[in-house]
């Protein structure tokens, strides 16, 4: 069985190497992989549910890297068995380089596969073998591409949350100076001294005055009723 294939990703040329080295993003993209662990720098086992056609089978296997060019190349070895289902064995080529593209920069993964297999599995027909074999590249670059993409688009949206954020602080700032104002205004209010003015000489004269001029009336309408009793009683007694 032989394939190959061609795909850019839409992350720079370093990280898809990381991410190429990385067992943990290993486990999450490979379908039906189960655990990637990491052996040595050059080493990696894996254990991985494969079906192709009536076979179903858990393989296990190793892979080793040689001719490693950090971020550029390298050759993978790999063999598995998968116990009765049968084993398979192979190595493959993997080459990335820059590829301009919209928004940043992208990478354009190579790739060439050449393996073997044997048992009950070595039974499938090829054609079966080889669009099962397709089928998991496409699922593995396709789950790759996406675990790498979010993060370059989480650039974006990070700036429109930062900028969102400082709309919110800058609208409380505003909200904070307005209510200081505001709280500032009965302060400053009850801190000024109040200011009596004190009644004009004029409005206090002038209740003295017509309170003098009643007494006044008063006491001469009594003078007067006091003289017209005196003169009533003397007529009497005359």
């Amino acid at each position: 069985m032989e394939l190959t294939g061609d795909i850019v990703i839409a992350a720079a040329r370093a990280r898809v190497w990381a991410a190429l080295n990385d067992p943990v993003v290993l486990a999450a993209c490979i379908p039906g992989c189960e655990a990637v662990e990491v052996v040595g720098p050059l080493e990696k086992t894996a254990r991985v549910m494969i079906k192709v056609g009536p076979v179903r089978a858990r393989f296990a296997g190793r892979i080793v890297l040689a001719d490693v060019i950090e971020a550029e190349r390298c050759s993978m070895s790999f063999e598995g068995s998968g116990g009765a289902a049968g084993m398979a064995r192979g190595q493959s080529q993997v080459q990335l380089s820059d590829e301009n593209g919209p928004g940043g920069a992208h990478t354009r993964l190579r790739y060439t596969v050449q393996a073997s297999v044997a048992g009950r599995l070595g039974q499938v027909g090829g054609r079966m073998i080889d669009a099962a074999a397709k089928q998991m590249a496409d699922q593995f670059f396709g789950a790759f591409q996406a675990h790498l993409a979010p993060v370059e688009a989480g650039v974006g949206a990070q700036g429109d949350q930062v900028a969102q954020v400082d709309q919110v602080d800058q609208v409380d700032q505003v909200d904070q100076v307005d209510g200081a104002a505001q709280a500032s205004t009965p302060a400053q209010a009850l801190a000024q001294p109040a200011t009596v003015q004190a009644p004009s000489t004029e409005r206090l004269q002038r209740p003295a005055d017509s309170t003098h001029s009643e007494w006044l009336r008063i006491k001469w309408f009594a003078l007067g009723a006091l003289a017209t009793a005196l003169g009533v009683w003397i007529g009497a007694r005359l």
